[in-house]
């Protein structure tokens, strides 16, 4: 197989704030024709995912930060079309981090590529429901959040790829569960997954607002709260939890894009008096629940009792546009781009 063009975007500047499309920069290249060890690759599907946000900086974190003209990386989702490596044959389907570009050629381990065995599910639920973001719900919802049968659940992002799946999750093991969301849109998707009480937090954009909205919902607290939002968010959830509650801190899309440190929440101190845990998470420190975790999604997605909503934005071209989408509140559910 010879070498194949591809279209790859990099980092072009450090955002400052919300990023522009002119932070992005794309280049054509080839993807060379495979090596001893090595696959050729054409990716059918990427994602763009909030993590993102946080390798922009130039900074130290769980993972390195992305490099000024390097392409940039992410999950997704192609077939071989060459291969030189022996456990790998012409067709195959991969999961990878090698996203972001249309095609490439390396060492499967070199970009964390996987054969995916057949699911019977979408090719791009591999990077939804079925992939990161749905092991990020499952291990954070059941494992780092302790969830018990009749807790009262808080999700923040309830719309989301990450919080969708923990208010559906949530349900199946008899929880009752509160989803905030923005727009009427969002919110009615919340609603039909399963939630028992929906809060639209663009009709309550102010603490006060939001602080009674979560009362009247659960005016006999929460026990857990699931936070992919930070922020007042965060300080609401405090202000209800019951005692000993239990928070899985996934992420903070509120602040992701500041450019002053944001105070934090001024209630803080009860989490003292309340006895509550506060455990941050990434998804890399549980991959161990993969097994586990695929078996029972299969079985909740052919059961019915687990659906998935995706945003879908057409080739390599809007990526960029795809992922600033993310701040922007336009995807529900899980935000894709389709290569081919």
């Amino acid at each position: 197989m010879p070498s194949i063009k591809s279209k790859e975007w990099s980092l072009a500047n450090r955002p400052v704030g919300m990023p522009k499309l002119s932070d992005f920069g794309m280049r054509e290249t080839d993807a060379p024709e495979p090596g001893n060890g090595e696959i050729q690759v054409r990716n059918s599907w990427m994602s763009v995912d909030p993590y993102m946000r946080g390798r922009m900086y130039d900074r130290e974190s769980y993972v390195p930060p992305f490099q000024i003209g390097e392409t940039l990386q992410g999950g997704a989702v192609g077939t071989v079309v060459a291969s030189k490596h022996p456990d790998y044959a012409e067709g195959d389907l991969v999961v990878s981090m090698a996203g972001w570009r249309e095609a490439w050629t390396a060492a499967p381990e070199s970009v964390m590529a996987n054969k995916v065995p057949k699911t019977g599910l979408p090719d791009s639920a591999l990077l939804g429901v079925a992939g990161m973001p749905g092991l990020t719900a499952y291990a954070g919802i059941l494992r780092v959040a302790e969830l018990k049968e009749g807790d009262t659940v808080f999700v923040s992002g309830a719309a989301g790829a990450v919080g969708s799946t923990v208010v559906q999750i949530a349900k199946i093991k008899g929880c009752t569960v509160i989803g905030s969301a923005g727009g009427t849109e969002k919110c009615k998707l919340v609603k039909e997954l399963g939630a028992d009480h929906v809060i639209d937090y663009k009709q309550h954009d102010t603490y006060d607002s939001l602080l009674g909205a979560l009362r009247a919902a659960a005016p006999k607290g929460i026990d857990v709260y699931f936070d992919n939002v930070g922020g007042d968010h965060l300080q609401a959830a405090i202000e209800c939890a019951r005692p000993m509650g239990r928070f899985a801190i996934c992420g903070m899309i509120s602040q992701y894009n500041d450019t002053e440190p944001r105070p934090g929440p001024n209630n803080i101190i009860q989490v003292v008096g309340k006895q509550l845990t506060l455990r941050g998470f990434i998804v890399s420190s549980h991959v161990d629940l993969q097994p586990q975790f695929l078996q029972d999604m299969a079985g909740w997605i052919q059961s019915g009792k687990m659906k998935f909503e995706e945003t879908v934005m057409e080739g390599i071209e809007t990526a960029p546009e795809a992922f600033l989408g993310l701040f922007q509140g336009r995807n529900k559910g899980k935000m894709l781009v389709k290569l081919t």
